[in-house]
């Protein structure tokens, strides 16, 4: 990985080669499968979390063959919109790449939609097919009633009446479609945005510029060898899985790690996991580690570890201090959307920044920009944006799909605006503020939650801490604090006291929590984001 001057020879001379016609399934997977069969792809482990199936390129291949001609054999074909919602298991694999063997376009979903959830998303996309298994076959299943587009309807493990039992279909399948003859720009993947403010956009990304992007994510933010076991601890039904589990992964030819949770995770057993299956990069969002800070780590084996990661919302320096002292590694932090891959990061080998997101990413030009499009000078809050003229990057989104309205709203001046804040320092790094409708405006004050959160967090009671904006009569708002308190504390206007003085001590004293109301848990959207706008709306 680079230094820092090399980092920005890297930035000057970098480029992602993209041909005319790219097909991951055919360009990747079947490469991996012809010229290194044995390598291990996949360590898919069950839900005890001690059990676990090994499956390597070779097998991973014929195993989405065998799903492509099944979909095919159902019907589905090039540009049919598929609904996938099935959890952490090979099957998602099969289905999501059998799809775009085919030129299908998956749709990933989270089994924790609700039929009103899945309907909503089968019917903005007008799919014809959903996959699911027998647990999500409940939501599905009553949600079918109102999309009358969907007529093909897949499920893994098991059978019931009306549903191809895909499993079955799979082990008897004899012939295999040729891969679809995709163009680079033609549609691949709709993800699903968290909406955290308001209804999921669709998020179209491309075969090529999704397929081949995420390169930049595996080999500059996760630092990935063709010999690293990755883990990357998300759920199926948002694009961490993308970033984390496939496209940039397998391009190395790393292995992946997936564990098949069922509820809330088992914490002890993530960490054993760890060791047992010699994770070398690892990968979870910030409340898991705010979580572990609370754990005592010496208890576990971190010695597989080489580096680690950290994306979803910025991470606060107490937590990366903590997990250093107990594995030795520096929790490198990482910016990106569902829009996006990652495009800002702390990199291997460059100092990292506690607190910070890091630097642009190879490949990308991101700023902070003005309301007029232009760049605001270092050390000025604006919107955090990434360069889309003349050229759009390699892994940035083509289009809120069939959304003209907030495709406009989300570009200024020759810019894609993300909808977050954050300020750029002299050296370049980047400083998350908050999302755009996040940030408190107090007596004339601009306040980001994120810096009351992590002074609140340094604080030995806090577990986990949420800020917002609440109406004021004087100042117009004042902030307010949603506190998780650590295990042994006990909430009262004594620790109230005690943590208002506390944020007055670390950051500027006007910033403190005028109010604090201590929860047992915070909302938060399937990615695991705090949902400030539903502690707004309390």
């Amino acid at each position: 990985m680079p230094t820092h001057a090399e980092y920005e020879e890297l930035r000057r001379n970098f480029r992602l080669e993209v041909p005319d016609r790219f097909n991951y399934v055919g360009d990747v997977l079947y490469d991996r499968a012809e010229t290194h069969p044995g390598d291990l792809a996949l360590v898919a482990v069950e839900p005890d979390g001690r059990t676990a199936e090994r499956y390597d390129f070779a097998t991973i291949t014929s195993r989405v063959a065998s799903t492509a001609a099944v979909l095919a054999e159902a019907g589905v074909g090039a540009g049919d919109r598929v609904f996938l919602m099935l959890p952490r298991i090979v099957q998602w694999y099969d289905v999501l790449l059998g799809c775009l063997h085919l030129g299908a376009i998956p749709m990933p979903g989270t089994m924790q939609l609700s039929a009103r959830d899945v309907a909503y998303r089968v019917n903005l996309a007008d799919a014809t097919t959903v996959v699911t298994d027998t647990t999500g076959a409940v939501a599905v299943g009553a949600a079918l009633p109102d999309c009358p587009g969907a007529s093909r309807r897949l499920l893994v493990g098991g059978s019931s009446s009306g549903w191809v039992d895909l499993d079955a279909a799979v082990a008897s399948a004899t012939t295999t479609p040729p891969v679809h003859d995709t163009a680079a720009d033609d549609p691949m993947l709709i993800y699903f945005t968290s909406g955290t403010v308001s209804l999921p956009k669709m998020v179209l990304h491309t075969h090529a510029s999704y397929g081949i992007g995420h390169d930049v994510t595996a080999r500059f933010w996760q630092g990935l060898r063709a010999e690293d076991v990755h883990w990357t601890v998300s759920d199926t039904g948002w694009g961490k899985a993308a970033w984390g589990k496939l496209f940039g992964q397998w391009r190395v030819g790393a292995t992946v790690v997936m564990w098949n949770i069922v509820g809330k995770p088992d914490l002890d057993r993530m960490l054993r996991i760890i060791a047992e299956q010699g994770v070398t990069t690892f990968c979870v969002p910030p409340t898991l580690y705010r979580a572990f800070a609370q754990m005592d780590l010496r208890a576990y084996d971190f010695s597989s570890l080489r580096h680690c990661t950290s994306a979803g919302e910025p991470l606060n320096p107490e937590v990366i201090k903590v997990w250093q002292e107990a594995t030795g590694t520096v929790i490198h932090d990482g910016y990106g959307q569902t829009e996006t891959v990652a495009v800002v990061a702390n990199l291997p080998g460059i100092p990292v920044r506690a607190g910070s997101m890091g630097l642009a990413l190879p490949g990308f030009d991101v700023a902070i920009i003005d309301g007029s499009g232009g760049v605001a000078p270092d050390g000025t809050e604006g919107d955090i944006a990434v360069r889309v003229e003349p050229t759009r990057p390699v892994g940035l989104f083509k289009e809120y799909w069939r959304d003209p309205e907030r495709n406009a709203e989300a570009h200024r001046g020759g810019w894609y605006v993300t909808g977050d804040r954050g300020i750029r320092d002299a050296d370049g790094y980047f400083w998350f503020v908050g999302r755009a409708d996040d940030v408190i405006l107090s007596a004339a004050y601009r306040i980001g939650p994120f810096e009351v959160e992590s002074a609140l967090l340094e604080h030995p009671a806090v577990a986990e801490a949420a800020v917002v904006g609440v109406p004021d009569e004087i100042r117009g708002q004042i902030v307010k604090a949603f506190v998780v308190l650590a295990a042994g504390f006990e909430p009262g206007e004594g620790l109230i006291s005690e943590l208002q003085e506390h944020v007055k001590a670390t950051t500027a004293p006007y910033k403190y929590p005028r109010r604090i109301e201590f929860a047992t848990e915070l909302p938060k959207t399937v990615s695991g984001k705090i949902r400030r706008v539903e502690l707004r709306n309390r």
